[in-house]
């Protein structure tokens, strides 16, 4: 009776602190939405309970305040958050939702609505098209993005109650999809929260390592940032500026993407946190004047780093992101990030899109993430029919980095980086791309497939007679330029097909023939196609020419029948009498694989786990399963689309088979130091090498060797003595992309 009592409070007390802390809701009116709203769902939701034990009703409850309170949304946005799982998880339907709050909140809600019922799984994954669905209500109000953002927060902070199989799907799934979402939109905030969570949950080793030396060198920190802030402090004060200054870490995960991609430890990442000036702004000054008056009072007090100075403030990043970024050389000899941002930018940077609409130009200019929302629209108009290709590009489209060319009459167009000259003129229109025959970047003749950098000014060139081909599929970034060509090629294929499949008709005429399957079984591998709409397509095109056709219509093709419904798959058929094992938590147990046709599960050769890696197991059609790193790239677009074939998995540690591994080396060419390194592996450690291949230049050495380990404990072990040897500078472990 007292826990009832005690949820009941708890559930109380977030609703009035709902109510009371919404940012919008400013009339009794709005209050009485909220508690409207609030009401149903409960109702829908009693006697429900999450996997922690929880009353469901807490955690849209929860959802509501991350939406109110994190990102500043009003009324609509709140309630919507309220009912976002009413329809999906209850009795209540989207003329329900109607009925009691209207068509707008009722869209928003189906938007956030999985879809049910009739699906065909081979074809397609349940997530991609979960993913697209609210995407096609993102395209008409971006408020369903928020609370889905809102909603993947809250049960990534929640996420510890669930079995590791599901950690690793939805933490995979956010930082593929979710976060750089979040980073498009602006949510800075919410981005950085949702990495730190995928991470702690992907590598919880790793998170709590990083977590902890950041506590121990807090102190250590305060004190660089105190002294390094106090000559600014006098600078700006005696200049008349109001401000707060402010020093703080980067987030856990871009701490851990410096260290995984440089190859480098925490000690050696310089840049650890940034110093931070927030102004409030002189109404008589421009903002940009004065963020560059406060660059030169910083920058005579401290030397800058030339090629560090980032200004967001003329051209702010696509998401609406401003502020003026340099890195200056601090007291101690340590370089230094210092951000300035005024009031306004501030809460665009942290907030985002809320805040961006609250301080959106008067005279109504389209933003760049207008824009950008205006484009989702566009590829949404006419989907591709494969969610799984429609989510692979539109990941692509997340681009954190831009570039900004300019067209000949000097306005700003921006693309992904590694953008071509072919996806300029598609952004320029469709039918610009689809004349397209070349282009000239900077008054110079250059091919459509071009990379373009950020400066350029670009003029396509075009011609009536041009038309796309599928090689330029190859060379286009942009969601825009995907779907055009796709939409162009199909439009030329089928007129290919009908064409060709008039001249088959023809020529069969002229030999008194008409078509038909038994022709058609003929035809189709003589010409090499695999089926008859490929055959007609390449009569179209004029690939094939139909000159032999009598002769080829009175060979006898039945001995060259290929019956591959006769074939079987051997091996994988195999029913092995092994079972596979798993722990009290449902982990699936990785002893030594046996490399024989009753393998229970096959190492995946994009990534090559060894023993001792965080890892996980995906269910094959055939049943099989395949072990992945945890951090493949593959793995992780699994993850993010079709989860439900996740095993979580780890090591037993045993050592009766090696796994090859691949070490990165580079140091001083000294005489003997290969001889030193040979002997180390080979001799001290009995580690067998498979390939050795290290060259000097200039005094340096570098290069690689694959090896053959037990697990992470024997190659750790190998790094650490082959790091002591004179000479070595440093060894890393590297993929091996066979």
């Amino acid at each position: 009776m007292e826990n009832v009592i005690t949820e009941d409070h708890k559930i109380n007390h977030l609703l009035e602190q709902l109510v009371k802390n919404c940012s919008f809701c400013k009339s009794s009116k709005d209050e009485k939405l909220i508690r409207k709203a609030f009401k149903m769902a409960n109702e829908a939701h009693k006697g429900m309970r999450r996997k922690s034990g929880d009353p469901y009703i807490i955690h849209p409850l929860e959802v509501a305040l991350i939406v109110s309170e994190e990102m500043g949304l009003g009324v609509t946005s709140t309630v919507c958050a309220i009912l976002h799982d009413v329809v999906e998880d209850t009795d209540l339907t989207i003329e329900d939702i109607e009925n009691a709050f209207g068509k707008k909140i009722a869209a928003i809600i189906d938007g956030l609505t999985k879809i049910s019922g009739v699906f065909n799984k081979e074809s397609n994954s349940l997530q991609a098209e979960n993913f697209r669905k609210m995407l096609l209500t993102l395209s008409e109000d971006v408020r369903v993005i928020f609370v889905k953002l809102a909603d993947r927060l809250h049960n990534m902070r929640t996420l510890g109650s669930l079995p590791r199989n599901k950690q690793i799907k939805i933490a995979g799934e956010t930082i593929y999809l979710y976060a750089p979402l979040a980073h498009r939109l602006g949510l800075y905030t919410v981005k950085s929260e949702l990495e730190d969570l995928s991470l702690k949950y992907r590598y919880p080793e790793v998170y709590h390592e990083i977590a902890e030396k950041i506590k121990l060198t807090e102190e250590r920190r305060l004190h660089l940032i105190n002294h390094f802030s106090l000559p600014i402090i006098d600078a700006l004060d005696s200049n008349g500026f109001r401000f707060h200054i402010s020093g703080r870490p980067k987030s856990i995960y871009s701490i851990w993407q410096k260290m995984h991609q440089k190859n480098v430890t925490f000690e050696e990442i310089y840049d650890l946190f940034a110093i931070r000036i927030v102004f409030d702004p002189d109404p008589n000054i421009p903002e940009k004047t004065q963020c560059w008056n406060i660059y030169s009072i910083i920058t005579d007090i401290y030397a800058p780093k030339p090629e560090r100075i980032r200004d967001w403030v003329s051209t702010p990043k696509a998401n609406g992101y401003e502020a003026l970024h340099t890195t200056v050389m601090g007291p101690n000899g340590k370089w230094m990030e210092v951000q300035i941002r005024s009031n306004r930018m501030d809460e665009i940077a942290e907030r985002g899109f809320a805040a961006h609409w609250k301080y959106k130009d008067k005279t109504g200019t389209e933003s760049e993430l207008d824009k950008w929302i205006k484009r989702i629209r566009e590829t949404l108009e006419s989907p591709t029919g494969d969610a799984m290709e429609f989510l692979d590009d539109f990941k692509l489209n997340l681009f954190s980095s831009e570039i900004m060319v300019f067209t000949p009459k000097g306005n700003i167009i921006t693309l992904p980086k590694d953008s071509t000259a072919l996806d300029f003129a598609y952004e320029i229109h469709t039918e610009v791309g689809n004349k397209a025959i070349g282009a000239k970047v900077n008054h110079r003749l250059v091919p459509l497939s071009h990379a373009l950098s950020s400066g350029d000014q670009v003029e396509i060139l075009t011609s009536d007679v041009q038309k796309p081909t599928m090689e330029w599929y190859q060379f286009v970034t942009t969601i825009r330029a995907k779907t055009a060509l796709k939409n162009a090629l199909k439009a030329e294929i089928k007129n290919r097909t009908e064409v060709g499949k008039q001249i088959l008709i023809d020529k069969l005429k002229e030999l008194n023939l008409t078509p038909s399957s038994r022709i058609l079984k003929k035809l189709v591998p003589a010409y090499q196609s695999s089926h008859k709409d490929e055959l007609y397509s390449k009569i179209g095109s004029g690939i094939i020419n139909l000159d032999n056709l009598k002769e080829v219509l009175s060979k006898n093709t039945k001995n060259k029948w290929v019956r591959v419904w006769d074939l079987s798959v051997g091996r994988s058929q195999k029913k092995s009498g092994r079972k596979e094992e798993y722990d009290s938590r449902g982990t699936l147990i990785l002893s030594e694989p046996v490399v024989d046709e009753e393998s229970l599960y096959i190492l995946a050769k994009c990534c090559n786990p060894i023993p001792g890696d965080e890892v996980v197991a995906v269910r094959q059609e055939n049943g099989n399963l395949l072990v992945h790193r945890t951090d493949c790239n593959t793995a992780v677009k699994i993850m993010s689309s079709q989860g439900d074939r996740l095993v979580a998995a780890k090591w037993t540690q045993h050592k009766v088979l090696s796994y090859l591994a691949r070490i990165e080396l580079s140091g001083w060419d000294r005489f003997g130091v290969y001889n030193s390194i040979t002997n180390t592996i080979t001799k001290e450690l009995n580690i067998s090498m498979r390939t050795i291949n290290l060259h000097g230049h200039d005094g340096i050495f570098n290069g690689t060797i694959d090896l053959y380990v037990h697990n992470t404990n024997d190659l750790n072990n190998l790094i650490m003595n082959l790091v002591k040897l004179r000479g070595v500078d440093s060894v890393h472990r590297i993929e091996v992309k066979e």
